[in-house]
């Protein structure tokens, strides 16, 4: 009989020290826990190539993440703090996490960055926290011009050049994340070089990655979360690249948990298919995976939706062992810290 897990089963006590406030000084030089092997093998991210076959495909989130976070004022003078969570496609206008000591009214207006205004249209619905805004001008160039690097909340200092630079992927494209792909953060030129040599293929697809990635999963019973939507796009170059690679044998590595939500998405219902859609996938012990052989992860948070998911993928004790060992080794925690190699667990 399965095991029936809950929210205090994905916790463990993490020392505060081991949350990367910063990245590593070169993006690949960053640790990489092979927990492929047991036990497992303590790398640095470089030697990734030397980890694959040639004719293996890595599949990347070409996301961009946006300036999201804005500083204003309501007409009073309150203080506002906004993250943007989207926006609307075609539109002047975004939906919105707002704190501010008494929530702005329907037609309220607020003054960002002392550059520009935003209306506010209402709430996105009754039971998220989102608000509906309209900007006064483009939004990706008004938070390009005059947002914040998003930060999580994790991460204790305010947002510098080095943050937009290295808070974002080397091949990011797509504007609309809030919140960077990290496992990706740790590949650069020359290992994309190096694994294109080694006869290693890449692919893409895009998933605008959410603040609800750092949600706490607040009910102890997994059956009552709900997931936050995220928007995703699969090409049909990517789907004909991963059936190539199948089809020589090779084995699809998913760079990073946003990858593998996307990839698995797709799938749902029975073979991969091109689109762009809403997902709200929620990856629990269990789940019978359709695509990914492989995932590069992060260390992730005590209890979230994403330690669910990477011992779905990998087996729920390798999993709480290779933290265990992660901790105990000193490994960098979260978006800024260090990564593992993982292999999908044979049902």
């Amino acid at each position: 009989m399965s095991r029936l897990f809950t929210v205090s089963d994905f916790d463990f006590a993490l020392p505060p020290e081991l949350i990367a406030q910063h990245p590593a000084a070169e993006r690949s030089a960053s640790r990489l826990l092979d927990g492929r092997v047991d036990p497992p093998v303590d790398r640095v991210f470089r030697e990734l190539p030397e980890l694959l076959n040639p004719g293996d495909l890595l599949v990347f989130n070409d996301t961009k993440v946006i300036k999201a976070r804005l500083y204003g004022a309501k007409a009073s003078g309150g203080a506002v703090e906004a993250l943007v969570e989207r926006v609307l496609p075609g539109t002047r206008e975004v939906w919105a996490h707002m704190r501010a000591s008494k929530s702005p009214k329907p037609g309220a207006v607020v003054r960002f960055a002392d550059a520009f205004d935003a209306e506010v249209l209402g709430r996105c619905g009754p039971d998220d926290g989102l608000f509906h805004l309209r900007l006064s001008g483009d939004p990706f160039e008004l938070l390009e011009r005059h947002g914040h690097v998003p930060l999580p909340p994790y991460i204790a200092h305010g947002d510098s050049a080095d943050d937009v630079r290295r808070y974002q992927t080397v091949f990011a494209r797509e504007p609309g994340a809030v919140a960077a792909p990290t496992a990706a953060l740790h590949f650069d030129e020359a290992l994309l070089a190096r694994l294109a040599e080694r006869g290693v293929g890449t692919a893409h697809v895009t998933l605008h990655v959410g603040a609800g990635t750092f949600q706490p999963v607040r009910v102890e019973s997994l059956a009552e979360h709900k997931m936050h939507s995220e928007w995703f796009q699969v090409t049909q170059d990517t789907v004909d690249a991963i059936a190539r690679c199948r089809a020589a044998g090779g084995k699809v590595t998913a760079v990073g948990t946003t990858t593998l939500r996307a990839l698995e998405s797709a799938a749902l219902g029975g073979g991969l298919k091109a689109g762009a859609r809403e997902t709200d996938i929620f990856i629990t012990p269990g789940f019978d995976f359709q695509v990914v052989d492989r995932l590069v992860t992060n260390f992730h948070l005590p209890k979230s939706t994403l330690m669910m998911l990477v011992s779905a993928f990998a087996g729920y004790e390798p999993i709480m062992a290779l933290y265990r060992h992660a901790i105990a080794q000193r490994y960098r925690f979260f978006s800024y810290g260090d990564a593992m190699l993982l292999e999908r667990a044979r049902v």
